[in-house]
């Protein structure tokens, strides 16, 4: 009894400055991913006009080409995430994606960029799983909204920072039909910039090689010879089956929430750019501003939200504030691309940002929560493949087929917006409200002895 009390003093003295350094490396890595994959949006027009696409194909580019392949790639590697170390597989991911990113500068036409968007997919598929259950055994579970949330900052830090240095390349330039770059050739300014936010990925894929130890892993699950079991793809999916139920709700709600967050994050450049007249610099300086305040104050008091309903008893405290969130973020969000004043959008755009961001740490923290150890890297990278081929994939293109099909004009990119967040905030709330009460059943099942 005395060792146990004297183990849980020091469990609580401890600084853990090693493990923030290790969220705070992570959060850069995702920094980068979501520059190197949301700069893209920004560029919209340029992009268009060159490689002579529509709003659907860009949507393809956008959302289909990066989410199937990074859907798809991350279930065997969380496999090996569960298996082998983790830092290194993030590391190779970061310099992969890096790579790809650069070669997006160097598309010529619709397929090329195709491909090479493909690329930072699969790069970008080695990051979560591996990070989310590094997390889980480096963090007690009352310290693990916060680690999340501070790691997945890193996503709105990232896309703030893609629309701030996309705008300042467009504007530093503008005068510039293209640019001679030694052994590349003429080049574009929306080329150019791809090689500027991508490459320097590589210096981070190195830090994490060289710097970041596989740490212990946890909660183990044990074989009848008393070594841990060792895991298939089957356990991860087996898990899962005996709670079909729960992760059901979890998957799909936090999916169409994602919807929401990624359809506002690919077109309000497009937006405010048809809609408001602004310019790609004015845009990508706004929605920057945007994203690095609202998005990452949001994700920073969602997982501390998280963390307080955990401590105040809720064994459903992440799936509880995915639903506060989803009910703040529905109402502004289908209305900022419908009035017409610019700085009412805005002011409508700041809550909508805020509250979209909850779910970066709430459907983390409720995975590695019920998932044990073993599978922890196999659950998170299903949830990222339906959540991505959904929320970025599908709505994304959603928004455009409506412009292009529907509506019949690209001007009309409000509208459709406007119609694919009210149904999927719909749909958000009423899974995410029923996967309560699931997931403390699923809970209680797993964990009888700490329900």
């Amino acid at each position: 009894m005395n060792v146990q009390v004297d183990n849980a003093v020091l469990q609580h003295k401890k600084t853990y400055f090693y493990e923030w350094y290790v969220v705070a490396l992570c959060m850069v890595a995702y920094i980068f991913s979501f520059v190197d994959r949301q700069i893209l949006a920004l560029m919209i027009e340029p992009i268009k006009a060159d490689l002579q696409i529509s709003d659907t194909q860009f949507s393809l580019l956008h959302g289909l080409a990066f989410s199937l392949f990074y859907a798809f790639m991350g279930m065997p590697i969380a496999y090996l995430a569960d298996r082998f170390s983790r830092p290194k597989i993030i590391a190779v991911g970061v310099v992969f994606w890096s790579l790809a990113t650069a070669a997006c500068g160097m598309s010529k036409n619709f397929l090329h960029m195709f491909l090479a968007r493909i690329g930072v997919g699969v790069g970008e598929a080695a990051l979560s799983p591996s990070a989310y259950s590094m997390f889980s055994d480096m963090f007690p579970k009352e310290k693990l909204g916060r680690a999340v949330g501070i790691y997945s900052i890193g996503s709105f830090v990232g896309g703030g920072l893609a629309f701030l240095v996309g705008g300042y390349v467009i504007a530093m330039l503008k005068d510039m039909n293209t640019i001679e770059v030694a052994v590349l050739g003429a080049m574009k300014a929306w080329q150019l910039a791809f090689f500027i936010v991508g490459l320097p990925g590589i210096v981070v894929g190195l830090l994490i090689w060289l710097t970041v130890r596989d740490p212990a892993r946890k909660g183990l699950q044990i074989d009848a010879s008393g070594r841990p079991k060792k895991v298939a793809l089957s356990d991860g999916l087996r898990f899962l089956g005996r709670h079909r139920a729960t992760f059901a709700c979890h998957y799909l709600g936090f999916s169409f929430y994602a919807m929401v967050l990624f359809c506002m994050m690919s077109w309000s450049p497009a937006l405010y750019i048809r809609k408001f007249g602004m310019t790609p610099v004015e845009a990508g300086y706004m929605l920057g501003t945007v994203l690095l305040l609202a998005n990452t104050a949001g994700v920073l008091f969602g997982g501390w939200l998280t963390d307080y309903l955990a401590k105040k008893g809720h064994q459903d405290a992440a799936m509880r504030t995915g639903v506060i969130g989803a009910l703040g973020m529905a109402v502004p969000a289908v209305l900022f691309p419908q009035v017409d004043q610019l700085w009412l959008s805005v002011a409508l755009l700041v809550p909508a940002m805020f509250f979209a961001s909850f779910p970066m740490p709430a459907s983390t923290a409720a995975m590695q929560i019920l998932a044990p150890n073993q599978v922890r890297a196999q659950v998170s990278a299903v949830f990222l493949l339906i959540s991505n081929l959904l929320g970025l994939g599908l709505g994304t293109t959603l928004v455009a087929l409506l412009t292009d099909r529907y509506f019949g004009s690209p001007a009309a990119v409000g509208s459709s917006m406007s119609l694919v967040i009210a149904g999927a905030s719909v749909l958000t709330v009423l899974l995410l409200w029923r996967g309560c009460r699931r997931f403390r059943e699923s809970y209680a099942r797993e964990y009888p002895t700490r329900a």
